[in-house]
C-alpha cells in the first residue's frame, strides 16, 4: 500500500510542474486538468509521509475546492440533475450528520453532571465568541450582505466532531470536549437561529421559525437515528419492545404520506406553523425507521459503525465542491478575502477559548478543549443550512473557504500541544488564602517560592 501512495505522491509532484507550465504559459487547457491532479493525487500520497498522515483529509478538502473552482459547470449539473437540488443536498448532510451520530453515545449526555462547569463554559464561550467575531469582521471587510450573513452563520453553528479529533491528538480532556461537542448539536436549533436574527437580520431575511425547523431535519434527525442505534445495543426487552411499536407506527405513517396522506393534511391543516410541526413529526419518525434499520444492517455488516465516518467525508467533501461551483465568481472576488476572514475568525476561537477557560478557573486540558470547542466550527451545518434557503453560492460559501482551515489550524495546535503536555495537577494544603489550591505541576516551583515568602 505505501508503493501505491508514493506512486500518487510523485504524480501529484509531477501534475504541480505540469501546473506551473500551465500557468506560465496562460494555458487553461493545460494547467485546469493539472491542479486537479495535483490536488487530488497528493491528498492520497499524503499517506506515504508518516507525518502527514493527518492532514489527508484536509488535503481531500482542499482538491474538492481546486476541482469546483477549475470545473464549476461540472459541479453544478450532470445532464438534468441539479447538484444543488434542496433535497438531494438535505439527504447527503443528513448522511453526514448520521456518520457523525454514529460516533457518539448516550453516555456522552449523562456524563455531563461531572463536566458541568466546563460545559457552561464551553457552551457559552462558542455561541458568543464566534457569532460575534462573524459581526465584527464582516463590519471591518463589508462583505456583499448574503456572503456577511454567511460568516455569521457559520460562528453560529455548533462544534462539529473535528474538535473531538483535534482534542484527543493534543492529549487534553476528551470527555469535556465529547459533551460539549453533543450538547452545542443539541442546542443548535435554538440557538444558531436565533443569533442569525439577532446578528444578520440585516443583511439576509431570517425566518426564526423555519431555520430551527431545517435544523432539526439536518441534524437533529439523522443524530437522532445514530443515538437510537447506540441505545439499541444494550436495550432491555422492554425497551426494544417499545421501539418495535414505534417503528410500526413510523413505518405506517410514512407509507401513507405519498398515498395522499400528505395531501390530506396540507388541504386539512390551515395553519402554517402546525402544518410545519406535522412535517417535522414525520422526520422524527423516519429518524425511528433509519435507526432501527441501520440497527439490523450493522448486525449484519460488523464493520458498518467503523466505514460510516467515511461517507460523513465523502458528504463534507460534495458540499465542498458544489458549494464552490456555485460560487465560483464569487469566491474569483473575495476569495482571498475570505481566506484572511478564516484566519482570523478561528484564530480568535483559539485564543479567546483557552484563556476565557483559565480566566474562569478552568485546568490546562480543559481551556485547551474549549479551545478547540470554541474555535472549530461545524461547517457542514452552515452549508446544509445555506442549501435549504436556497443560497449555496454565496450564504453557504465561507463554510467552503473556512473549512480546510480549519482543519489545518486545528491539526498544527494539536500536534503543538500534544508536544507539550501538561503535567499531572497537584493540590497545595492550606494554601495563602487558607484554602485548597490546584495547580498544575508546572507552575509548582514559582508557587512554592511564593508560598514560603508570604509566610516568612
Amino acid at each position: 500500500m505505501k508503493k501505491v501512495f508514493q506512486f500518487f505522491l510523485i504524480a501529484g509532484i509531477a501534475g504541480a510542474v505540469a501546473l506551473l507550465i500551465g500557468v506560465f504559459t496562460q494555458q487553461p487547457l493545460w494547467y485546469k486538468p493539472a491542479a486537479v491532479i495535483t490536488a487530488v493525487c497528493t491528498a492520497i500520497g499524503l499517506g506515504a509521509i508518516p507525518a502527514m498522515k493527518g492532514y489527508r483529509y484536509t488535503a481531500w478538502i482542499v482538491a474538492a475546492v481546486v476541482a469546483g473552482m477549475m470545473y464549476p459547470a461540472a459541479f453544478t449539473t450532470v445532464g438534468s440533475v441539479d447538484l444543488r437540488n434542496k433535497w438531494l443536498m438535505l439527504i447527503i448532510i443528513q448522511l453526514v450528520m448520521f456518520g457523525m451520530g454514529i460516533q457518539m453515545k448516550l453516555e456522552d449526555f449523562t456524563s455531563v453532571g461531572r463536566t458541568g462547569r466546563g460545559v457552561a463554559i464551553g457552551l457559552i464561550c462558542h455561541f458568543s465568541i464566534m457569532p460575534l467575531m462573524g459581526l465584527l469582521l464582516t463590519k471591518v471587510f463589508h462583505f456583499e450582505p448574503e456572503i456577511a450573513a454567511g460568516i455569521i452563520l457559520i460562528g453560529s453553528t455548533s462544534s462539529g466532531l473535528a474538535s473531538n479529533v483535534m482534542v484527543y491528538l493534543a492529549k487534553a480532556n476528551l470527555m469535556l470536549s465529547v459533551v460539549v461537542t453533543a450538547m452545542a448539536t443539541m442546542a443548535a436549533p435554538f440557538f444558531t437561529p436565533l443569533l442569525m436574527k439577532l446578528l444578520a437580520g440585516t443583511l439576509v431575511q431570517v425566518k426564526v421559525v423555519n431555520m430551527m425547523m431545517e435544523i432539526i431535519k439536518i441534524v437533529i434527525v439523522p443524530i437522532g437515528a445514530a443515538l437510537l442505534h447506540d441505545f439499541l445495543k444494550t436495550a432491555s426487552s422492554r425497551g426494544v419492545r417499545v421501539i418495535i411499536v414505534l417503528f410500526i407506527i413510523a413505518a405506517f405513517w410514512l407509507a401513507a404520506l405519498p398515498l395522499g396522506w400528505w395531501s390530506y393534511l396540507s388541504v386539512t391543516i390551515t395553519n402554517e406553523q402546525l402544518l410545519q410541526s406535522m412535517e417535522i413529526f414525520g422526520f422524527l419518525l423516519s429518524a425511528v425507521v433509519a435507526g432501527v434499520l441501520y440497527h439490523l444492517l450493522a448486525q449484519a455488516v460488523k464493520r458498518l459503525d467503523a466505514i460510516m465516518p467515511y461517507f460523513s467525508m465523502f458528504g463534507i467533501i460534495y458540499f465542498t465542491t458544489v458549494t464552490t461551483a456555485a460560487g465560483h465568481d464569487n469566491l474569483l472576488k473575495t476569495g482571498f478575502l475570505l481566506f484572511l476572514c478564516s484566519v482570523i475568525h478561528n484564530a480568535a476561537g483559539f485564543f479567546f477559548g483557552y484563556w476565557l477557560g483559565r480566566l474562569f478557573r478552568l485546568d490546562k486540558n480543559s481551556a485547551r478543549t474549549v479551545a478547540f470547542e470554541v474555535g472549530l466550527q461545524n461547517a457542514g451545518m452552515a452549508s446544509g443550512i445555506a442549501a435549504s434557503m436556497g443560497k449555496l453560492g454565496t450564504l453557504g460559501l465561507p463554510a467552503a473557504v473556512f473549512s480546510p482551515w480549519m482543519n489545518v489550524a486545528g491539526s498544527v495546535l494539536a500536534n503543538y500541544w500534544r508536544r507539550r503536555p501538561v503535567k499531572e495537577a497537584l493540590v497545595i494544603e492550606n494554601g495563602p488564602l487558607g484554602i485548597k489550591e490546584e495547580v498544575d505541576s508546572v507552575d509548582i516551583v514559582d508557587r512554592v517560592d511564593t508560598v514560603n515568602k508570604l509566610t516568612s
